[in-house]
């Protein structure tokens, strides 16, 4: 069994570089599929499990795709007959595997996709995406676990969102791209990653104006041609590690972010008083010993992300009070409190808000990780716990970051990843040595 395994009590030190943005990267590889001739290449693409599913699933599709791991470089080639079904083998890893919808059935007409499956954070219901696919022309059925649409003609249209979905918008604008007519998404999406999106779309020929806000026109095309672009810095790769350094009391330059992609999170850090400094080089974050509580809510952008929820309640749980946090945008996204209930924090449920008492002196305990962000929380409490951490189900670190333990090994943690039998115990004075025999890149 693998497990992460971590000796807290180290304040984090030194720089660390974030990678390309994951949850920019899969939209836009699905956006390839419109590609009718050229080939489209994508810069500062990470290697994480994400994008290494969307890419075997292109490739079950018939687009010819080759990554460059040393240069970040992913090339696809869409200019080949496509398949339009997506079978469960790959759709049932990974929930972003639906972003393939939109685009398949402008290009093909057809789209037969299995239903999709991804982290157990809430029910996130697709009615959306469908809903805006149907308003396009497109007929819509659902079967033995299969979503199934089909259309002659994908005609543009008015398409009010009843919540601004990241993904719902992303598939109306890759489907609304080749549509006749003028599509008009309103209460859209504003994330960054929906401005990349509309940025490569723009490239390929499309005509997607007021990406980024809440009102998005896109003026359909004929045909969609190959471009290159460059992924921006993942903002909740980044927000992690500013969360790491400040829940160890650290000294971290954060190298390649941008600032303004993480607003709330920087607000927040500053009024539980940890310093953040604009530099050159990236975003230093110096911890404090008296953290001082907050009150936060998840809200779609620019508002709080929740997926930098987990992580932030482990810093309101060191806190020196009571913190809340609310979540509005994942039903189950508390999960992972009750890990954290292993390592001594104290806490109470109520709906969507959890109250979290602190100070908590967190203490080292065996937990699993359920998900990618809770397995990220899991690993800050780590971090800052009293004697060994040992965290199951490490693997699903490896959807959204990239040489996680190393990165933080680097900074100063006592941190390493093995293969440990379940009778194997660790006793505090034991500290994670790095084995290169079992060591996972």
């Amino acid at each position: 069994m693998e497990k992460i395994i971590i000796k807290g009590g180290q304040p984090l030190r030194g720089k660390v570089a974030v990678e390309g943005s994951k949850n920019a990267v899969l939209p836009l590889q699905a956006a390839a599929i419109l590609a009718v001739q050229g080939t489209v290449t994508l810069n500062n693409v990470p290697p994480v499990t994400d994008v290494k599913v969307m890419d075997r699933l292109l490739g079950f599709l018939n687009l010819k795709t080759a990554y460059g791991e040393k240069q970040r470089q992913l090339v696809l080639n869409a200019s080949f007959p496509l398949s339009s079904e997506a079978p469960y083998d790959y759709v049932n890893q990974m929930r972003a595997s639906l972003l393939v919808m939109g685009p398949l059935l402008a290009r093909t007409g057809h789209v037969r996709i299995a239903l999709p499956g991804g982290c157990s954070i809430g029910a996130r219901p697709i009615d959306l995406h469908l809903a805006g696919l149907e308003k396009l022309g497109a007929e819509i059925k659902q079967d033995a676990g299969f979503i199934e649409a089909s259309c002659e003609h994908l005609v543009g249209t008015r398409i009010p969102l009843d919540f601004p979905s990241v993904g719902a918008t992303e598939n109306i604008m890759m489907a609304a791209t080749m549509a006749a007519g003028i599509t008009t998404i309103e209460n859209a999406s504003c994330e960054p990653e929906i401005i990349e999106l509309g940025n490569l779309l723009n490239k390929m020929g499309a005509h997607v104006h007021g990406a980024g806000s809440k009102v998005i026109r896109i003026q359909g095309v004929y045909y969609l041609h190959g471009a290159e672009y460059t992924v921006i810095p993942d903002r909740i790769e980044a927000g992690t590690w500013m969360l790491a350094s400040a829940v160890t009391n650290g000294d971290v330059i954060v190298q390649g972010t941008v600032p303004e992609h993480n607003a709330s999170l920087i607000a927040k850090l500053e009024e539980m008083g940890v310093t953040i400094i604009k530099q050159a080089d990236g975003l230093r974050v110096l911890g404090t010993s008296v953290l001082i509580p907050a009150n936060v809510k998840t809200m779609p952008y620019p508002g709080f992300p929740t997926d930098l929820q987990p992580q932030m309640t482990v810093l309101q749980l060191l806190a020196n009070g009571t913190s809340t946090m609310e979540e509005h945008v994942f039903e189950k996204r508390f999960i992972h409190l009750e890990e954290l209930r292993r390592m001594n924090a104290k806490f109470q449920i109520s709906g969507s808000v959890a109250i979290l008492d602190g100070p908590t002196r967190f203490s080292g305990a065996e937990v699993t990780a359920s998900d990618l962000r809770a397995g990220a929380s899991l690993v800050l409490a780590g971090l800052a716990a009293d004697g060994i951490t040992q965290i199951r189900n490490p693997q699903c670190l490896d959807r959204g970051y990239y040489h996680f333990y190393q990165k933080l090994r680097a900074l100063g943690a006592k941190i390493d990843r093995l293969n440990i039998e379940d009778k194997f115990k660790i006793t505090p004075d034991q500290q994670p040595r790095q084995n290169k025999g079992q060591e996972k890149e």
